[in-house]
């Protein structure tokens, strides 16, 4: 209500001030016609006042000069009243009825796009919504039904590979705490999209191990019961990513799972900070890696970190670097381009940060590729054209020395 009124308000006196301003040029047009009237009967004083000689013949000449100059100047003012005047009080007009149109319109659009009911989200009430959207997620069942309803019908397999299915799950029936075979029918059920059959192996493996069971374990149970849900991780999959964090709290796929939650209930900022220890940890070739660096930019700005940048993926080790110093010169080369290519289909993929590209265009420049480095830092430009540091280090980049086949510097882990 209280928008309203102050938009109502600003309307209001918006056109007020305008029509004023119309009211008084009109008024003062008025004042002009009324001045010119009397300066007539001045003029004609006058010469009723030489008439009876009370002004001799040089004072009233410079009367008539005085109110005549005032005489012209209130005609010209007066020329708006005349017929060749109307055009600037139909122009006036017309701006009159164009700001009306202007305010009306924009009310209509606020209607139609706005949300003039909307409340106010201070921190408290989005902290509260957040709670209730976690508390009434669907139940594993509930899921896994919608899922099923959603999902498309799964390829039909090779009938081969059907029968021995068949022979494992009989297998498996025959001898249910066969850790071995639980394990393959977990993987097996999932790889052919049964997926509630998968986690349900899954927990019967976790059952036949008891107190052996790790961390692994349960976070594949979590993962397989996310993948039911058709990718939403219910009460059920997060207490398995939780006893998973509980046996390792260093689980990288547990880990990965409770962002996930917290980025599906609202709380993107809470999921930024578990990404963001992931990428910096790595592995770069971790399964998770591919789809934090996809979102992380986008929870980083509900963390209320707008200018992040997501952070180089892990060197190689010390103990990598000296097998590549002690290889052969042609070896060593070629392990190099492998590198190299690895770490350019990466960029291509995912994308990656200025210090990633730098990397990429010097070991394309070391390699002698001049031509693709500067295609590359080409495209590295486009990309980073509004950061001037980033831009900054891949013209550094372009500056190494080229043709010179050499192990490159390990890279800082974040």
């Amino acid at each position: 209500m209280l928008f309203w009124i102050v938009a109502t308000a600003l309307v209001g006196v918006t056109a007020l001030l305008f029509g004023l301003a119309m009211l008084r040029r009109r008024a003062g047009r008025g004042m002009a016609r009324q001045d010119l009237r009397v300066y007539r009967d001045q003029l004609s004083e006058v010469d009723r006042d030489v008439a009876r000689g009370l002004l001799s013949g040089d004072e009233a000449e410079r009367t008539r000069i005085e109110v005549s100059r005032r005489m012209l100047d209130a005609d010209r003012r007066a020329q708006a009243d005349a017929p060749g005047g109307a055009a600037p009080r139909g122009i006036g007009l017309a701006a009159f009825g164009a700001v009306l149109a202007v305010l009306a319109s924009s009310v209509v659009a606020y209607l139609s796009l706005g949300a003039p009911d909307y409340p106010d989200q201070p921190l408290a009430s989005r902290l509260a919504a957040a709670e209730d959207l976690y508390s009434s997620r669907p139940a594993q069942e509930e899921a896994e039904r919608r899922a099923a309803e959603a999902r498309r019908p799964a390829p039909a397999a090779d009938p081969g590979y059907l029968e021995l299915m068949e022979k494992l799950r009989a297998t498996v029936a025959e001898r249910p705490d066969d850790e071995t075979g639980l394990a393959l029918l977990a993987r097996n059920e999932m790889a052919l999209g049964n997926y509630h059959a998968g986690w349900q192996a899954q927990q019967r493996l976790i059952a036949a191990k008891g107190a052996r069971a790790d961390a692994e374990d349960y976070a594949r149970l979590g993962t397989n019961m996310t993948a039911a849900a058709g990718g939403l991780v219910t009460r059920e999959a997060e207490a398995a990513f939780a006893t998973a964090l509980d046996k390792d709290p260093k689980n990288g796929q547990a880990r990965y799972y409770m962002g996930l939650m917290l980025a599906q209930n609202g709380r993107g900022d809470r999921a930024f900070d578990l990404w963001d220890a992931l990428l910096r940890e790595g592995p770069a070739d971790a399964p998770w890696q591919v789809s934090i660096r996809q979102n992380i930019r986008a929870l980083a700005w509900l963390a209320g970190e707008e200018d992040y940048q997501p952070p180089s993926a892990p060197g190689p080790s010390q103990e990598d670097m000296a097998a590549v110093q002690a290889l052969p010169e042609a070896e060593r080369a070629q392990m190099i381009r492998g590198m190299v290519e690895g770490l350019g289909d990466r960029l291509a993929r995912e994308g990656g940060t200025a210090e990633d590209w730098a990397r990429l265009i010097a070991a394309l420049r070391v390699l002698g590729e001049t031509d693709r480095a500067a295609r590359i830092a080409d495209e590295a430009h486009q990309t980073f054209a509004a950061d001037p540091q980033a831009l900054h280090r891949i013209d550094a980049a372009l500056s190494t020395p080229a043709g010179t086949v050499t192990a490159p510097q390990q890279e800082a882990t974040p």
